[in-house]
């Protein structure tokens, strides 16, 4: 089913959007469910609004499908969540493909606890999308802001110490050449369910300067209506970049 987007500017479509999928655990337990019906629903909410993303034009979305956090849940939790990410891209990367979809992973890939399975699987999702440009999806998995900034930190220390860069070389651009994803904008807008309103160590550099949308519903209820909704919401609002609003003006 088309989205009626006749309320949304396509000349300022937000280039990047962020979601923190917050809720899926609440959401099952409000329906006396287990948590893991709460991620299967979510999965749906996600692809979902990933079809409104390609309808509206939104050139670039990061999912926060996995935190450096999530660790400390319960053993067989987390085990679902593994299971369930490997599934998750196996049954969705070539409709993804077709669709023009690009996926990207953005994580410590290299912590021992990540199943080598689930590295394969991510690779292969890559290479096999690498070409498509329509929409850049990024899965943040085994994501945490800080410890991206810390890793790119020592990456640029290293070429220091090896005599590739020098001190007066390193600024903004250096340290995001070392993150992640380097090709990854600057987040323009970032949306976050279930009436929680913080960031949650979640692309804490690239949001310097987003705009934030709190919906106040689970993750699992929201869908591509909602991120129309997002969008005008966003659009609404006037950016500033740190310039001074025209009534706060300082002599």
């Amino acid at each position: 089913m088309s989205l009626d987007l006749s309320k949304i500017d396509p000349e300022r479509i937000p280039r990047h959007v962020g979601l923190i999928l917050d809720g899926n655990g609440r959401w099952a337990n409000a329906r006396g469910l287990p948590r893991t019906a709460g991620h299967l629903a979510g999965e749906a909410a996600l692809f979902d609004t990933v079809e409104g993303a390609l309808e509206i034009g939104i050139e670039w979305m990061t999912a926060y499908t996995f935190s450096t956090e999530n660790w400390s849940r319960s053993d067989d939790e987390v085990e679902f969540l593994m299971w369930f990410n490997e599934d998750l891209l196996l049954r969705r990367r070539d409709e993804l493909d077709a669709q023009g979809v690009r996926m990207w992973f953005a994580g410590d890939m290299d912590d021992p606890r990540i199943p080598d399975r689930n590295r394969k699987h991510m690779a292969e999702a890559a290479g096999m999308t690498a070409a498509n440009t329509r929409l850049h999806l990024v899965f943040a998995f085994n994501y945490g802001s800080r410890r991206e900034i810390v890793e790119a930190t020592r990456a640029l220390a290293a070429r220091v110490a090896a005599g590739e860069l020098s001190i007066e070389e390193i600024d903004e651009g250096a340290l995001e050449s070392a993150f992640y994803v380097p090709e990854m904008p600057a987040v323009d807008l970032v949306i976050r369910s279930s009436g929680e309103h913080r960031l949650s160590n979640f692309l804490l550099w690239q949001a310097a300067y987003a705009e934030f949308y709190f919906p106040g519903i689970l993750w699992p209820d929201f869908d591509r209506n909602a991120l129309v909704d997002a969008v005008v919401d966003y659009q609404a609002r006037q950016r500033r970049f740190g310039a001074a609003d025209d009534m706060a003006q300082v002599d």
